[in-house]
């Protein structure tokens, strides 16, 4: 989904992203692409395979440059965690260790406290092709499993990176479930509405379709209530008016007594 927007002022910061020993360069951009979509910008690179600064990464993150840009190099997993406080490690198989385990949702609800206390948090992502070294997981104070197809439940880097960074971005976002896009029009007016559902109750009397007299109000009330329901706006009610003409013709509208 293509979204870039650079009036908007972009959110920063968030928990570290540490990528230990990342295989291709694409794979970090990919990796740092997410990142940015969720506002993180603390990007650890732990003995990236191909070498950086990676021309290859820049290409794939898509414009997510101050991710890159930023981007801190370590020999050793355990430099890269240095300032940290606490260190979220990702895996998808049991390590045989005693860790806490949580899913994505609740570790993000946990850095958004921990974070707010002024504890440097850090998510920790292995190998594409091997995951975590049971030594670098047992740097980390919990564990993140994602729950998924048992029988299918491996992602790729930058999937990963998105679905925790997604769940850390969504935890005090405040946009609402659903809601109603108008762009620059405004809903209709009471008035207009009455005024449209005046006049197609003419045009239904004319044709008939209203004749039942004692069906007449239950009717009127039900169509009245389908158009309510559609939240239409001021341009859509003048389209039912012309529609309403096209179809049943002009409204014959009474004449002033002389």
């Amino acid at each position: 989904m293509a979204g870039t927007d650079y009036r908007q002022t972009a959110v920063t910061g968030g928990p570290a992203v540490i990528l230990v020993e990342p295989q291709l360069g694409e794979n970090i951009g990919t990796a740092a692409r997410a990142m940015f979509n969720c506002g993180l910008t603390d990007l650890r690179l732990v003995k990236p395979r191909d070498g950086w600064p990676s021309e290859r990464a820049k290409a794939a993150a898509s414009g997510a440059d101050i991710v890159l840009d930023n981007a801190r190099l370590f020999d050793r997993v355990e430099d890269a965690l240095g300032d940290l406080r606490h260190v979220f490690a990702t895996t998808a198989r049991d390590r045989d260790m005693v860790k806490r385990i949580v899913t994505p949702r609740e570790a993000a609800a946990e850095m958004r406290v921990l974070i707010g206390e002024g504890r440097a948090c850090g998510l920790l992502f292995g190998p594409e092709r091997s995951g975590l070294l049971n030594d670098h997981v047992s740097l980390a104070d919990t564990l993140i499993t994602v729950p998924l197809n048992p029988a299918f439940s491996s992602l790729n880097l930058a999937q990963s990176v998105l679905l925790i960074g997604y769940e850390w971005f969504t935890a005090i976002d405040a946009t609402p479930a659903s809601q109603l896009s108008l762009g620059e029009r405004v809903p209709a007016t009471k008035e207009q509405l009455q005024g449209f559902f005046e006049h197609l109750e003419e045009a239904l009397d004319r044709s008939g379709f209203l004749r039942n007299l004692a069906k007449r109000p239950s009717m009127v009330r039900n169509i009245r209530n389908l158009f309510q329901r559609a939240e239409c706006t001021e341009q859509e009610v003048r389209s039912l008016h012309g529609m309403v003409t096209a179809l049943a013709g002009p409204r014959e509208r009474a004449k002033p007594e002389t």
